[in-house]
């Protein structure tokens, strides 16, 4: 086994943040125990010397805490994260912009960095200009940028403007010349922010296409940061998931974005702003009359389940509690993958199904059965919604209800199948003639 282009221990990166206090006066003790305090950091930086006064205004603040992973020659990471993750920074890290306060990086190889719009270009230069210049920084020889130079314009599509000062061009058309130069350039390693999300769609799927094409047809190294977790599937085969500055989870990417949404969906917000727990602790409440007392998944024999098949029945078992009467109620039950796409929705209303009838105030009990499940192996969500249209309230629990298919023979060939072959089995047949 070759061994990896990067590798990363125990990194770590923290940041002073002043905090403005009131207006006083600075006694000539401050200044001299500040100075004096610089003074002795610079002759010995591992001394522990704080004067009491000195970190009165500063707070010490972790973006990144105890990092260590490793990426191979030809691996696609997809990194996620909330807003203040520690996203941005692992990756100024990486390309040599900013330098980690703990711990050790190894790289081998040319990496190119797309971190923010316009990154690497001097405004006042041309478009064309700004191609040599880049391709300058990451270390390309003239004839090398020459030879590229046609495919970067055209794959820009900037060719109007090429000889236009880029301080004139519109953010999209900034991320389009310079990820057409960092992925032209031949870097060995590819570390992109989430500055595509800036182009249109035409563009970022464009971009997409490109970046499989340099991972798998050219064995090159990407580091991808994105909220974007179906371009993180699509693209990326590992997945690094960070929270508050560490690494909480690496693996293949399915588990990542499964772990990234099960995190961020921890607190789901009903209609009334409240907070729940995603677990299987009863009850919740739906609304400030309505609450779920329990649920129960149950199997074609009446038994209780936590996992089922493709193909096999199920029914979903509602207990609740109403304070009130409610009148034209609608139960909307629906079906969501780990990265929130919708795959089907399922109404009790009135109006589209006839199947519900007012619900009195007190105890009781709903029951969906579902005949046939077609849904593939994985990980699916359901969230379950209350819907008065009469007067005109709406209340959700979000992924109230988590399901484990198992992989299944749905032909019985002793091929499984799961979520690479799609989410949902239909029943059908070829006939030939």
């Amino acid at each position: 086994m070759s061994d990896p282009v990067i590798r990363v221990e125990n990194l770590g990166k923290h940041y002073r943040l002043r905090h403005q206090q009131p207006e006083r006066y600075t006694a000539l003790r401050d200044v001299i125990a500040h100075r004096t305090q610089s003074f002795l950091q610079r002759l010995n930086p591992l001394s522990s010397f704080k004067p009491q006064s000195a970190n009165r205004n500063e707070e010490e603040f972790w973006a990144l805490r105890d990092v260590s992973f490793e990426v191979n020659a030809g691996d696609r990471i997809g990194i996620i994260g909330r807003n203040g993750a520690g996203k941005s920074t692992l990756l100024k890290i990486l390309s040599r912009i900013t330098e980690p306060s703990t711990g050790s990086i190894r790289i081998k190889g040319r990496v190119a960095s797309l971190l923010e719009v316009g990154t690497g270009f001097h405004p006042e230069l041309t478009g064309r200009e700004n191609i040599f210049l880049n391709g300058a920084i990451l270390g390309m020889s003239r004839t090398e940028i020459r030879r590229k130079f046609d495919e970067i314009v055209a794959f820009a599509e900037v060719e109007k403007f090429l000889d236009t000062p880029v301080k004139r061009y519109s953010s999209g058309m900034y991320v389009r010349l310079a990820f057409a130069v960092a992925a032209h350039l031949e870097p060995e390693i590819l570390i992109i922010d989430e500055v595509l999300a800036v182009g249109d769609a035409a563009f970022q799927k464009k971009c997409l296409g490109k970046m499989e094409d340099i991972a798998e047809n050219e064995g090159r190294t990407i580091l991808f940061v994105s909220h974007n977790v179906a371009a993180i599937k699509k693209l990326c085969n590992y997945g690094f998931f960070l929270q508050n500055g560490d690494l909480l989870f690496q693996g293949v990417v399915d588990k990542s974005i499964e772990f990234y949404q099960e995190n961020i969906h921890s607190d789901a917000s009903f209609g009334n702003n409240q907070n729940i727990q995603i677990n299987d602790v009863y009850p919740k409440k739906i609304n400030d009359f309505f609450e779920i007392k329990n649920i129960n998944l149950v199997d074609q024999n009446g038994s209780e389940i936590k996992t089922i098949t493709t193909g096999k029945s199920l029914q979903i078992q509602i207990d609740y509690l109403s304070q009130e009467k409610v009148i034209y109620p609608s139960f909307i039950l629906a079906c969501k993958t780990a990265t929130d796409i919708k795959l089907f929705e399922l109404h009790s209303s009135p109006t589209i199904s006839g199947h519900m009838p007012d619900i009195e105030k007190g105890h009781g009990s709903i029951t969906l059965i579902i005949p046939y499940l077609p849904l593939l192996g994985g990980t699916y969500y359901f969230d379950l919604s209350l819907a008065q249209v009469a007067v005109k309230r709406y209340f959700t629990i979000e992924r109230l209800i988590k399901l484990l298919i198992e992989p299944s023979d749905v032909y019985s060939t002793g091929y499984l199948f799961d979520q690479k072959n799609g989410f949902i089995e239909i029943p059908h047949k070829w006939e030939y003639s």
